[in-house]
């Protein structure tokens, strides 16, 4: 069986051998910075999944809950800064051949660190949009809103993925859920929620990024949601050689010519500054 160390050197090798790569992170790459996964080693849910669209849509009681769970993690969110994962990809990104970086993330963290060729698959957490009227708000300004709307509520929140926080059920009831101060709208996270698509213009770009690369490198995810699991598919019909870096298996693990099972800041930020070097420092 193969070392990790020799693990390593293959994608060093791999990675060198490609001009164009498209990349494609998860969760893994930001759990470092503090900000919680949703899924185990084999990809299974360490928690309850996500909130659908259609009940955030119609039911209060779940509008409330998202909401009083998400003013009370955003300190603690805005507060994770960059890892090794972010700076590794930033510094690939400026060593020429990163051509796209595809994250499904929805903390920004990628490209705080530098990175600038970035497509936020699944959106991002830190712009809210009205349902109604479609108005967008800094969340910043409205969490400043949602505090002044609940002053003295304070509850003792245990860290959750994507800004979530798990309080006590009890403390929620008395939460004031915000609106839309233009039109009395339901407010949500620019984010695809579970039931919703990538909107067709994102997905449009992302498919055209991976028709123009040479390969497909996966860091940090399970790639058990399927609008990341069709990229990697994708990539396998067109020919494409596959990478992956994760801690535990994917669902892609049979289409990638190479596995690195392990820490992915870790990983990363040996064989990208490799990389960054050329051919000659292998």
């Amino acid at each position: 069986m193969a070392t990790v160390d020799s693990m390593d050197e293959r994608l060093k090798r791999w990675l060198v051998g490609h001009r164009r790569v498209f990349a494609l992170t998860g969760a893994g790459c930001s759990t470092a910075s503090g900000i919680p996964d949703y899924r185990d080693e084999q990809g299974e849910w360490k928690r309850r999944p996500p909130v659908m669209i259609q009940a955030f849509r119609t039911q209060e009681a779940v509008y409330r809950r998202y909401w009083a769970r998400a003013y009370a993690g955003w300190p603690r969110f805005t507060a994770a800064a960059p890892g090794a994962a972010h700076r590794a990809f930033s510094a690939w990104e400026a060593a020429g051949t990163l051509s796209r970086l595809v994250t499904q993330n929805v903390d920004r963290l990628h490209q705080r660190a530098g990175s600038r060729a970035v497509v936020d698959l699944h959106g991002r957490l830190d712009v809210v949009v009205c349902l109604g009227c479609r108005e967008r708000t800094p969340r910043n300004s409205l969490q400043e809103a949602m505090a002044a709307a609940n002053s003295g509520w304070e509850p003792l929140p245990a860290a959750a993925p994507d800004g979530d926080a798990d309080i006590d059920a009890a403390v929620i009831e008395s939460f004031v859920a915000p609106r839309c101060e233009r039109c009395g709208g339901l407010l949500k996270p620019d984010v695809v929620f579970f039931g919703e698509n990538v909107p067709g213009e994102r997905n449009e770009a992302v498919r055209e990024a991976l028709a123009h690369a040479d390969a497909l490198l996966v860091a940090g995810s399970s790639l058990m949601v399927y609008s990341a699991f069709r990229l990697v598919r994708l990539a396998h019909e067109a020919g494409l050689p596959i990478a992956i870096v994760n801690r535990g298996r994917t669902r892609g693990d049979d289409l990638a010519q190479l596995k690195v099972e392990g820490d992915v800041g870790t990983i990363l930020t040996d064989v990208i500054t490799t990389v960054a070097s050329g051919p000659a420092a292998l």
